[in-house]
């Protein structure tokens, strides 16, 4: 009996993006409080310090150096900006014109007329299909000519 693959849920894989911002609201949190721990055995550590200093140095001279130990600042979360959608530069399309051309059997042109000239266009291919069989007319784009100035 061969086993079968068991398909996975990935939409219980999934994290809601509310419940990802409030994880990481609550780790920041844990890890200023980590930090504050660290800063007050800091500070405990330097007021020894300073006091020991103090004992050394009974000459009565006040120094305004160490006036009290001095606090560490708690980094500023950033808020990192979302980048907004770049604008792409978009090729500028040539302008453009419809025209009828009637083909042969084999797709070669045998002639072009503008495309409000329809009507003489089936005539040309009244008159030709008499000769040849499998001719037709389609309509095409082309490329404006741009004026030279």
């Amino acid at each position: 009996m061969a086993g079968r693959k068991r398909t996975i849920n990935r939409k219980e894989q999934r994290v809601d993006p509310e419940e990802e911002t409030e994880k990481a609201e609550e780790e920041e949190t844990d890890d200023e409080d980590e930090e504050g721990d660290e800063d007050e055995e800091a500070e405990e550590g330097a007021e020894g310090e300073a006091e020991a200093e103090a004992d050394d140095d009974d000459d009565g001279g006040d120094d305004d150096d160490e006036d009290g130990p001095k606090k560490k600042k708690k980094k500023k979360v950033k808020v990192k900006k979302v980048a907004a959608p770049k604008k792409r530069a978009t090729k500028k399309l040539p302008r453009q014109k419809a025209i009828w051309v009637v083909y042969d059997n084999s797709s070669k042109e045998l002639d072009r007329f503008p495309y409000n000239e329809k009507a003489e266009a089936e005539k040309f291919l009244a008159t030709k299909s008499v000769d040849k069989k499998g001719l037709y007319l389609q309509m095409i784009k082309v490329n404006l000519e741009e004026k030279e100035k």
